[in-house]
């Protein structure tokens, strides 16, 4: 692989804008390898036969580690990659190998997929691919055709205006965008499961009949299957094992558009982005800046292990140079390194202004602030983002922890970034779930504490920083689910997990799922005997439901659990790219209760102000007001106690929020967590009639209007009225003007 090649006629008009341009006649390119004593920039082109063969060019330089060159000649859709060559050492983690055919990480685009062969390996290996030599010996096997390649884009049109959605409106919607639309009725066969799919009018209907606002999607960045799955015949499903940074996931695109080529997928990309936009939609990407595909030392040589092992990943500083892992996944990007963060900032400005997404959340966003081994919000990378003119006018999003030491920090990020509130997962599943199943079996779960803190906004986590006040409630992402854990219906019909697709003997996955299956593990026939517990469970799922929805902050819902979407008990389906992650729309009665049930209740806060507050409450009344912001009462209408938040025996807990400084209704919401039927006497209030708009007991919220058409009366209670609430249960009740 070390025979001559000739010089880069030219140089590149700006060395530092890495990647591969259309400039001229030709094309800059530039590359970042600090350590490396030569490289190559190999153009490939595919003869009718399938056979490589390539063009080499010697690039100049480095300039501050950046090899650079112009060459004439080159159009849109060549495949290019780099070939680098320097020391092979690996004892001081330097990996030289021009063997490998590396991809540029700047690239717009990528075709082709890696084949899991011992060729696209820099270190010798044997045919179960285990290393040799200790991996101290360099393969010699071109790996040109085995692995993904580059292609030259030319220019994009501007990005289409976004929607720019306040946050005090926003409503999140994780979802996946294979997996929201294959089974989707009205979407057409041939666009099922892809980027065109997604924009689908059927799709748009469902999103902006549900409430929806902004839509964030599983990563689609390019990302290749980790080895041992491929070895199972099973694929990474979710793509958190990113191949490229700017490159689009070329198997969400359409057939048309693979056979068309990278640009027909590009295209489909922004089209997508545009069509959502166009129905009022925002677009946030779940980004994995993390780590790469490239695994641990064991791993495949496939674009920043061979360019510059020790410059982009972090190494614990031993002798011999080893990996420090603070992901779980065997490498980790060193934000330490200047190209590190450029690489993530040059990636997140490219698809926020030329794709024209709305924002990003970061996946183990610590590993992005951490200086070494210590996390600090005040690092480089959160700081550029936070004053970059493009980002800080996205969506931030957090996933507050990763792997390493001390690695939880929710609520620690900075302004204008948001987090992922795992406390609220823990509370609303602690509360609803796993303490009614401790009540069930005689024993007592927890205090109220850390839901009511929950409901109310975070403010311990949330309301320090540099701002007084800190971000505030909205900078809490709510949630129950995620695209990893259960679904909120396996959350009550499986006590344990059943991860045996994923052929890891069921060890994978978290065990602190905090579910309860009611009794009954596992789906429950309508004829069953155990069939009583599936009203109680469909209650359950609206508890949770009501509770993250009519909590202060901003919700996130996981596609497919406003239909009681299952996984059969899979909490971890990473590699299920099949009917139990697909998204199952099929109409059946309680299902359909559901949707409507979460329709529902997105309107409500939507409607009303006073359900999404943007300032974290004080407890006493505001200007004007004579009623608190936010008080809590028992189940006798007094003032909770000290005591009683202390008492884990109970269960049941009114809370108020007044309405007249948004020029809104009160709002009482009252939770019933108890095994058993609770008469509670309303709290005083203002003095004025409460209406009751939701009751989690209803199957369906139009119960609540033919009560209504039978009886007006029966849905108004007056302050201090006594009301029977079922067991497991919450209300919301508004104070009339």
């Amino acid at each position: 692989m070390d025979r001559p090649a000739p010089i880069a006629p030219g140089r590149a008009l700006n060395p530092r804008r890495l990647g591969a341009h259309l400039v001229g006649d030709g094309i800059d390119v530039a590359v970042h390898a600090a350590r490396a004593n030569r490289v190559d920039l190999c153009l490939v082109d595919v003869a009718d036969d399938g056979s490589l063969t390539e063009r080499r060019y010697r690039l100049r330089g480095p300039v501050t580690g950046i090899w650079h060159g112009h060459v004439p000649g080159v159009r849109a859709g060549q495949r290019y990659g780099f070939r680098v060559h320097g020391h092979w050492d690996p004892t001081v983690g330097l990996l030289h190998n021009p063997a490998k055919l590396l991809l540029d990480p700047y690239a717009r685009a990528v075709t082709g997929q890696a084949r899991v062969v011992p060729a696209i390996y820099s270190h010798t290996v044997d045919r179960y691919r285990a290393p040799l030599d200790g991996r101290t010996s360099a393969d010699r096997t071109d790996s040109a055709p085995f692995v993904p390649h580059g292609v030259v884009m030319d220019a994009v049109s501007p990005a289409v205006a976004a929607p720019r959605v306040p946050w005090c409106q926003t409503v999140l919607y994780e979802a996946h965008v294979r997996g929201l639309t294959m089974r989707l009725p009205g979407v057409p066969a041939d666009l099922r499961g892809t980027y065109a799919g997604l924009a689908h009018p059927a799709t748009i209907a469902h999103l902006l009949g549900l409430g929806i606002t902004t839509v964030e999607l599983l990563p689609i960045h390019a990302s290749m299957s980790e080895p041992f799955l491929t070895d199972k015949g099973l694929t990474n499903y979710w793509g958190y094992n990113t191949l490229g940074f700017f490159a689009p996931e070329p198997r969400y695109a359409t057939r048309a558009a693979q056979d068309a080529g990278p640009r027909a997928v590009l295209d489909e990309v922004r089209a997508m982005v545009g069509g959502l936009h166009a129905a009022g939609l925002e677009v946030v990407l779940d980004v994995v800046y993390n780590h790469t595909s490239e695994a641990g030392a064991d791993g495949p040589t496939l674009s920043l292990r061979g360019l510059d092992n020790t410059g982009y990943y972090l190494h614990d500083g031993s002798s011999p140079a080893r990996l420090a892992d603070v992901t779980g996944t065997g490498n980790s990007l060193d934000f330490r390194r200047t190209r590190v963060v450029q690489l993530a900032l040059d990636s997140l400005r490219y698809w926020a202004g030329e794709i024209g997404v709305d924002g990003f959340r970061f996946d183990l966003a610590v590993t992005l602030g951490r200086n070494g081994a210590e996390f600090t919000p005040y690092h480089p990378f959160l700081v550029a983002m936070a004053t970059d003119p493009v980002l800080n006018q996205t969506k931030l999003i957090a996933e507050p922890w990763d792997l390493g030491p001390g690695g939880w920090r929710t609520g620690q990020f900075p302004a204008p970034m948001a987090d992922w509130n795992d406390r609220f997962r823990n509370a609303a599943r602690t509360f609803w779930l796993s303490d009614a199943a401790a009540q069930s079996k005689g024993t007592t779960g927890r205090d109220l504490r850390e839901l009511a803190t929950r409901m109310s906004g975070s403010a311990d986590l949330f309301g320090l920083g540099e701002v007084p006040g800190g971000r505030g409630p909205l900078a809490s992402i709510n949630f129950v689910t995620a695209h990893d854990g259960f679904t909120l219906a396996d959350l009550v019909t499986y006590d344990h997990k059943h991860n045996e697709d994923n052929l890891e003997g069921n060890r994978d996955g978290t065990d602190d799922n905090r579910s309860w299956n009611h009794g009954v593990e596992g789906p429950v026939p309508r004829d069953s005997p155990f069939a009583a517990v599936l009203p109680v469970r469909r209650r359950s799922m609206r508890n949770l439901l009501g509770t993250l929805l009519l909590s202060a902050g901003t919700p996130m819902l996981t596609a497919g659990d406003e239909i009681g979407r299952s996984q059969d008990g899979n909490n971890n389906a990473y590699c299920q790219d099949d009917e139990v992650s697909w998204v199952d729309w099929s109409p059946v009665p309680w299902r359909e209760d559901m949707c409507a049930t979460t329709e529902y209740l997105l309107r409500l806060r939507r409607e009303h102000p006073v359900l999404h507050p943007t300032r974290f409450a004080s407890g006493r009344p505001a200007d004007g007001d004579d009623l608190p912001d936010l008080a809590w009462f028992d189940a006798t209408g007094s003032a909770m106690t000290t005591q009683q938040w202390h008492d884990p025996h109970h269960r049941v807990l009114q809370m108020l929020r007044s309405g007249r400084p948004v020029d809104d209704s009160d709002a009482l919401i009252i939770l019933n967590g108890s095994l058993d039927q609770q008469p509670v006497a309303l709290t005083p209030g203002r003095g004025r009639d409460y209406e009751l708009v939701w009751d989690s007991a209803w199957e369906r919220p139009e119960y609540s209007r033919n009560e209504v058409d039978h009886d007006p009366l029966s849905m108004v209670a007056s302050p201090g009225e006594t009301v029977t609430m079922e067991s497991l249960s919450m209300r919301l009740y508004l104070a009339r003007p």
